[in-house]
């Protein structure tokens, strides 16, 4: 599963760009059609800027992102076209494919997969170049495809999460939650934020379900094993393994462990 950010200018997002893109298990985040939205896209697998209505847009996008432009090294761009666009592209715009917005998801994935095999040299390389080769952020995604927090090991390939050996019954969205915060460990994230790396742009719940899947998450890591999922009030939360007896943002501060002094209100569907 890569992580795919789609820069649209269109409000239907991913389902009118390229609606093909529901039918794969690709991570989609969306962006802006916009210059800072790209600068701020360091951590794509694939980039895809959607060319069908803004074809002067979409073209200056690519020529900034480009090679020696904007994007890290190895990052590929996959631009979308309709028909009509196919007349006026060409390799000067700098993207490395480009799709047709009624492309079907064996096509799409196929020329997904290409572009991820294109460009793990350049990537491994990066990374080699920035001593990130080992441990959380190496690898496709900037993550490793094992993680080590303390006694919780998480191996991303084969969706699995351990902790002394005991492996946890995780679902879907509780093993992705689980493996996000971990693989970026001391760092501060939102609900917004988590709800959209975690759940997509296809969920269209409120925030308050995260909250729920960080209880679970709690409850099935155990007592004493649950401080790496720290509350951040009235923020979020973060993962950071901290030493046994420290209490800093342990859980249960509040009512609900949510670091929020309200009374709790209805929970949302869990989007499992």
């Amino acid at each position: 599963m890569a992580e795919l950010v789609l820069l649209t200018a269109d409000p239907g997002g991913a389902v009118r760009a390229l609606p093909a893109l529901a039918l794969l298990r690709h991570r989609v985040t969306l962006a802006p059609l916009t210059m800072s939205a790209l600068v701020a896209q360091d951590r794509a697998d694939v980039l895809l800027v959607d060319g069908r209505h803004d074809l002067v847009g979409a073209r200056a996008l690519c020529r900034t992102a480009g090679v020696g432009g904007t994007l890290p090294e190895g990052v590929p761009l996959l631009l979308v076209l309709a028909e009509g666009g196919f007349a006026a592209v060409s390799t000067e715009w700098g993207a490395w494919d480009v799709v047709l917005e009624s492309a079907g998801p064996a096509e799409v994935e196929a020329r997904l997969r290409m572009l991820l095999d294109r460009s793990a040299p350049a990537r491994a390389q990066a990374l080699a170049g920035s001593g990130a080769g080992t441990g959380i952020g190496s690898g496709p995604g900037d993550e490793a495809e094992v993680i080590e927090a303390g006694d919780l090991v998480i191996d991303t390939t084969a969706y699995t999460a351990r902790v002394r050996g005991r492996v946890l019954d995780l679902t879907f969205r509780e093993f992705e939650l689980l493996r996000h915060l971990a693989a970026h460990p001391a760092r501060v994230h939102t609900r917004a934020q988590l709800l959209q790396a975690v759940w997509g742009y296809e969920y269209y719940g409120g925030t308050r379900t995260v909250d729920v899947h960080v209880r679970r998450l709690r409850a099935k890591l155990g007592a004493e094993h649950d401080q790496p999922i720290g509350t951040v009030r009235n923020v979020g939360y973060r993962f950071e393994v901290r030493a046994a007896g420290s209490g800093d943002d342990r859980p249960g501060d509040d009512a609900d462990g949510t670091g929020d002094d309200r009374p709790a209100r209805r929970d949302a569907p869990a989007g499992s």
